[in-house]
């Protein structure tokens, strides 16, 4: 009996294959050289990586960047209210969305289409940053956690994916037995369709959560005091404070002491700039690993089938 050979990859095949390769590691070079370079940068001395010296590993490496943040009350609070506000956020965004979504994938659900079409009208028309604050205002809401988390309570995009979930996961048959049985919607959907909905639950979850953790505009617009601030406000504010350092030095006739001093002061805040960089995206950067699967799992059947 002849052997039976493999079947060889065409020319084009093989110039395919190769230039896949070719953009995947650029790619890779293009999205990890940013992150090797800030965990580099935080623990390397702040005048190799102003100078340029500093442009891949470590050098000169120092850990007073992490000890001035760690010392820093008001990082440790800003990190205690991100996660309050990323955890009661969450949760509440999931409370909006699952439901609404599972709602309007049901077939027997009267005026789904119409409520459909007036949710994905809010995608294209929008009231603007200062109708937006006035309602907020007269709701009582301003220099409260609130004003971070209700006006977004529901992302219109996110329920469509998770719409598009139910509807395709979430069988016809499976209602009606359960209906049959005497199952409320309720309880319907409380006992099975949620254990059945791990994946999009998960995926929802990571998408809100990282939405609020790296939020910071609507603090900056609706808070006024700094006891309640989010992590990324109180890196805002160290940016600015290295900013600030970097140019106040220019152009201004000072003596060799105050310029040293302030040449200090610019280099510390550079080394806290880098570390608070480090330790803000830390929490989600470990979460990831645990909600991958359901992560892949849950896009791709939200997004593409249905």
């Amino acid at each position: 009996m002849a052997a039976v050979t493999g079947i060889k990859d065409s020319k084009r095949d093989r110039i395919f294959v190769i230039g896949n390769s070719i953009f995947l590691i650029l790619a890779l070079i293009v999205v990890a050289y940013p992150l090797i370079y800030i965990v580099s940068a935080s623990i390397s001395d702040p005048k190799l990586v102003n100078s340029g010296d500093m442009w891949l590993l470590p050098k000169g490496i120092t850990f007073e960047g992490y000890q001035k943040v760690f010392a820093n009350d008001s990082i440790w609070t800003g990190y205690k209210n991100t996660i309050i506000y990323t955890v009661v956020g969450t949760i509440i965004n999931l409370l909006v969305t699952l439901p609404a979504a599972y709602a309007l994938s049901r077939r027997d659900f009267i005026g789904r289409n119409f409520f459909m079409a007036m949710f994905m009208v809010t995608m294209f028309i929008g009231g603007g940053l200062v109708p937006t604050f006035l309602v907020v205002k007269e709701l009582g809401m301003v220099n409260t956690m609130w004003a971070l988390i209700l006006p977004g309570a529901a992302s219109v995009y996110n329920i469509i994916v998770s719409r598009t979930f139910f509807h395709s996961t979430i069988p016809t048959e499976l209602q009606e037995a359960a209906q049959i049985d005497g199952c409320t919607n309720m309880k319907l959907f409380i006992k099975i369709v949620i254990p059945l909905s791990a994946p999009i639950i998960a995926v929802m979850a990571l998408f809100y959560g990282v939405g609020h953790w790296n939020s910071y505009f609507g603090a900056m617009i609706y808070l006024n005091d700094a006891a309640k601030y989010p992590l990324q406000m109180i890196l805002r504010q160290i940016l600015v404070l290295q900013e600030v350092s970097a140019a106040g030095g220019k152009g201004a006739v000072v003596n060799a002491s105050v310029a040293a001093a302030m040449n200090n002061k610019a280099e510390v805040a550079s080394l806290m700039k880098y570390a608070v960089i480090i330790v803000s995206t830390l929490p989600i950067i470990a979460v990831y690993p645990f909600l991958q699967r359901y992560f892949v799992q849950g896009v791709m059947i939200g997004s593409v089938k249905g």
